[in-house]
Order: structure tokens, then C-alpha cells, then sequence
């Protein structure tokens, strides 16, 4: 389980005179249930990334609180984040390496044996559909494989809560549908709870059991894709999305210069 609960966070951006705060994320707030995927929804800029890398302890927050499974991210960040997986927007793997070699890799460094990093590897290539991709090198792999491959290194050590940010940015249909099934496999089965971002509807209508919509750096709705609809009067998800990121005003400017 993992629990934000009024989090922000700024930034100051430029030099001198130009100097300014940027509001980048306002007050999130949500939990994250066990056995459940929560969808993070907005629009680009509405904190979502800046929200998950808090989560993952790769940015302090300025303020609130967020656990994972009962742990205080602030104050125990190697503790939480031996209880994560992380795939963040940066995929990059050793193209030198197979896939095989890049996900071992990662076990060890978590403190696996040899033995017990190639059986989780090869649990984890039969859950995301990798097993012809496993001995080859990683270089010239499609996008879709190197998700495929960089997802199977963040589950590695076995961590029960997932965080993705935008995880099908410039997949195909057929990775997409994929990274859908491996997802739904992961919440089933292994009783993951699992947080992904994205401001694509059709993904969160397809997968998400809870939807968290953020606008301007502030939990702004959430519940279930039908709770949402209805409470916007409106059978479209994207049209209640709409109302509910972008009818509401906001309370303050998210960028205010400082003061010289």
C-alpha cells in the first residue's frame, strides 16, 4: 500500500533577478490499495511525475507525508524502496548486455544469489511474455522490448508495490496490449498494488480500478472511472475528466517570483 497525503514540492527556476518558485506539486493526496492498479491522470504538468518520484524517495517532499506499506519514505528511504519497483520514463539499459544479463544484474545488486536471480528471471520473462527476447543483446531492441525487459529488472526482487510513469510512451499496439495483460497478471495473481501515470483515457478505462486525477499539482477528484462519470453527469470519461481537471479555478499561481 502506498499513502500520500498532502505532499508538495517546489522548485526555483533561473538566476537573480529572473529567480522564480515553481509550484510543482500543490497537495497530493491518495492511497494506493494492495491487489489494485490506481491510475495517476492529468494532463502534462500536473505533478504526476514529480508526485511518483517522491514516492520513489528521488525527490524530498516540502511538505506532507507518503508510506509504502507503513514506512515513512522521509525517514526510512532504503527501507521503502527495498518494497518498490520503479520504472521510471529513463529506460535505459546495458545494450552490450542480453536481457537475461541486464536483469540478473539488477538481482544481485538487490543481494540475490546467482541461483535465485536467474529462477526470478525466468518467472519474470513467463509473466511478461520476454522469454524469446532472453538471450539477446539488448541493443537494438524495439521500445516495446526494452520496456518489457527494464519492467522485468524493477520486479526482480520481488517488491509488492509497482510505480510506472507513462510506461507505454512510444509503444505499439501490440507492446501496449502486452504491458496491459503482464499488469492485470501482476494485480491478480501476486496481489501487487501498483501505481502508473499517464494522461491517456483509454488506458485508465482499460486497467485502473481507482483513478486519482491531478490539475496543477493538486488531487483535484478520485474513485472509480464510473463514480467520476457520474458525478460529472456524463457517460464520456474523457468529458468528466475535462470538467473535473480544468472547470474548477485555481487557488493560487503555481509560479510566484522571488522576492529581491
Amino acid at each position: 500500500m502506498i499513502e500520500v497525503q498532502g505532499v508538495q514540492r517546489r522548485f526555483v527556476q533561473g538566476r537573480g533577478r529572473r529567480a522564480r518558485v515553481v509550484q510543482a506539486v500543490a497537495g497530493a493526496d491518495f492511497v494506493a490499495a494492495d491487489g489494485c492498479i490506481t491510475g495517476l491522470l492529468g494532463s502534462n504538468g500536473a505533478g504526476k511525475t514529480t508526485t511518483l518520484r517522491m514516492v520513489a524517495a528521488l525527490l524530498g517532499a516540502d511538505a506532507g507525508q507518503i508510506r509504502v506499506d507503513g514506512i515513512d519514505v522521509a525517514k526510512q528511504p532504503a527501507a521503502a524502496l527495498a518494497r518498490l519497483g520503479v520504472l521510471s520514463d529513463a529506460r535505459g539499459l546495458y545494450p552490450r548486455l542480453t536481457a537475461r544479463e541486464n536483469i540478473v544484474y539488477f538481482a544481485r545488486l538487490h543481494g540475490l544469489s546467482d541461483e535465485a536471480a536467474q529462477q526470478r528471471t525466468e518467472a519474470l520473462a513467463r509473466t511478461l511474455e520476454l522469454q524469446p527476447l532472453l538471450d539477446r543483446r539488448t541493443e537494438g531492441f524495439s521500445q516495446g522490448e526494452r520496456m518489457k525487459t527494464a519492467l522485468a529488472r524493477a520486479l526482480v526482487h520481488d517488491p509488492p508495490n509497482i510505480i510506472l510513469d507513462e510506461p507505454t510512451n512510444g509503444l505499439d499496439v501490440m507492446a501496449t496490449r502486452a504491458l496491459r495483460r503482464a499488469l492485470q497478471r501482476l494485480r491478480d495473481d501476486e496481489g501487487k498494488c501498483i501505481v502508473f501515470s499517464t494522461h491517456v483515457m483509454q488506458e485508465v478505462e482499460r486497467l485502473c480500478d481507482h483513478v486519482v486525477v491531478m490539475a496543477a499539482g493538486r488531487t483535484v477528484a478520485q474513485g472509480r472511472v464510473g463514480e467520476l462519470c457520474a458525478r460529472c453527469g456524463t457517460p464520456d470519461f474523457e468529458q468528466a475528466f475535462v470538467a473535473l481537471a480544468f472547470a474548477a479555478p485555481l487557488d493560487a499561481d503555481p509560479a510566484t517570483e522571488i522576492a529581491s
